[in-house]
């Protein structure tokens, strides 16, 4: 038999985790944007149009989206104590959050070379720009540029990237890395924006 006052505190603990379970501190933010962009709800998507282009971001059938306030979107769900819906609370309004930055600002993301002899360089054939770096191989690395991003060599071991999709600016970008992944032991690298690793001490026999 437990102590009413301990039942009572895990009765307290037990109604608190579940209120806490139905809300979602990041789909109850409201979005706000410029005047100079433009939502239009469909049944199964929301169209964003801004300076820089169009794009759509897919809906779910329980997602509510108010948008009674001047320049500012509200995102809900019919209930939030469905799992499936929680969830994609805060993801919807997420995304529609970046869409609506990559229409309007767009996203930038620097690579940085660090390495003996690494460097970059921009390359056009044809109509295709090319990426070509040299990475500590043995040939060129040469990487396509998608029509969708934009890509400037301000430095030969300085690469900037630009996309208004923040979720393909990324893969790219990983794509790029994965040609030389960050070393533990010297350092040397693709570094995307501000990462940084730990470095490892050898060991000296």
């Amino acid at each position: 038999m437990l102590p009413q006052s301990r039942t009572a505190c895990i009765s307290l603990s037990r109604s608190f985790s579940t209120s806490c379970r139905v809300l979602s501190h990041i789909g109850r933010e409201p979005i706000k944007f410029s005047t100079d962009v433009t939502l239009t709800r469909t049944p199964k998507a929301l169209t964003i149009k801004g300076p820089k282009g169009t794009t759509s971001v897919p809906l779910h059938p329980f997602v509510q989206l108010d948008m009674a306030t001047p320049n500012t979107l509200s995102v809900a769900v019919e209930d939030a104590k469905i799992k499936q819906q929680r969830q994609m609370w805060g993801t919807t309004r997420t995304l529609i959050s970046n869409a609506i930055t990559g229409m309007t600002e767009g996203f930038t993301v620097p690579l940085y070379l660090v390495g003996v002899g690494y460097r970059a360089a921009l390359e056009n054939q044809g109509e295709t720009p090319i990426l070509r770096m040299k990475l500590g191989h043995s040939h060129f690395i040469n990487i396509e540029v998608p029509s969708h991003i934009k890509l400037e060599v301000p430095s030969p071991t300085k690469v900037v990237l630009s996309c208004t999709d923040k979720h393909l600016l990324g893969l790219f970008a990983a794509q790029v890395r994965a040609w030389r992944k960050p070393e533990v032991y010297k350092g040397k690298g693709v570094f995307i924006g501000n990462e940084q690793i730990r470095l490892k001490s050898v060991k000296k026999k």
